[in-house]
């Protein structure tokens, strides 16, 4: 039988010689923020994100920024005549390609997208982000085997918990620890004010779209998507969002991980707090 390794006692985490660990949470959270704390010559640091971006969605990412470049006459012509390329700069710490290309709903003229258009990327971004989850198997191996790195951190999306696909999780949860990094009550309303002054395009489940723009169009007496202001109703829609994902966080949680409290990464200086802070959580 398979070991989840969520349910290993501290004393085995502890003498785990080669540590694998998936964070789970809601952007801003401090997931990222965690993993820069390691030690970067002991801690493979994988983001789910950045290899959605640079791997399975950077041609789709790439055919948006030209589509919008082409409609600038200086620089359609320079496209063209291949005197110029365009290409993205997505990191860790700025994954606004992958944003910008999902985009929001809305009026075309504030910059909204179609329903149709915006569920199209929205599947192009839940396929890329399965197949990048699945990957993490393969980089465990491979960050050790190749690069030498004993040790590996999954620094997932906050839309992993939207996948709706529990393979994904059971094989993480076979091969790494699945540590949630559970909000406060107040760090939760810092989540949510600093994410309705600052809206950012994300992923998240078709269902739920389904269910809450219909409410939006009818709560603002409007005939449909194209009236709306992209802006606007992300502010409306996101502590929704954040309603409806803390359950699946606790599910995936509950049943393969542990939780630890996210407010607790600030106080983290270095590797041994860390690994104290999960043997904590498995006690």
């Amino acid at each position: 039988m398979v070991q989840i390794k969520g349910h290993m006692s501290p004393t085995a985490f502890k003498a785990w010689s080669s540590k694998a660990i998936t964070l789970l949470g809601m952007s801003g959270s401090g997931k990222t923020t965690l993993a820069s704390k390691l030690p970067r010559d002991t801690w493979f640091h994988y983001s789910g994100d950045y290899r959605i971006g640079t791997r399975y969605l950077d041609e789709p990412i790439l055919d948006n920024i030209k589509r919008e470049a082409m409609k600038v006459p200086f620089l359609a012509d320079l496209l063209r005549s291949d005197s110029m390329y365009i290409c993205h700069n997505i990191t860790i710490n700025n994954l606004t390609p992958i944003a910008s290309f999902l985009g929001m709903i809305g009026d075309p003229e504030l910059g909204g997208l179609s329903v149709a258009e915006f569920k199209r990327r929205q599947a192009l971004h839940r396929s890329a982000e399965i197949v990048a989850m699945y990957d993490v198997r393969d980089f465990i191996q491979k960050s050790c085997q190749t690069y030498g790195y004993p040790n590996f951190i999954n620094d997932a999306g906050g839309s992993l918990c939207e996948l709706d696909e529990p393979d994904v999780i059971r094989q993480l949860a076979e091969d790494t620890l699945i540590l949630y990094l559970k909000p406060s009550e107040a760090l939760l309303n810092q989540i949510i004010e600093r994410s309705l002054m600052a809206p950012k395009p994300m992923y998240y489940q078709e269902s739920f779209l389904d269910q809450v723009l219909p409410l939006y169009l009818a709560e603002n007496s409007l005939d449909g998507p194209e009236q709306i202001d992209p802006g606007d109703y992300f502010r409306w829609m996101f502590p929704l969002l954040v309603e409806h994902r803390l359950p699946l966080y606790e599910a995936i949680a509950q049943e393969y991980g542990v939780v630890v409290e996210a407010d607790r990464v600030d106080d983290i200086k270095g590797e041994d707090d860390f690994l104290e802070l999960v043997a904590t959580g498995l006690g």
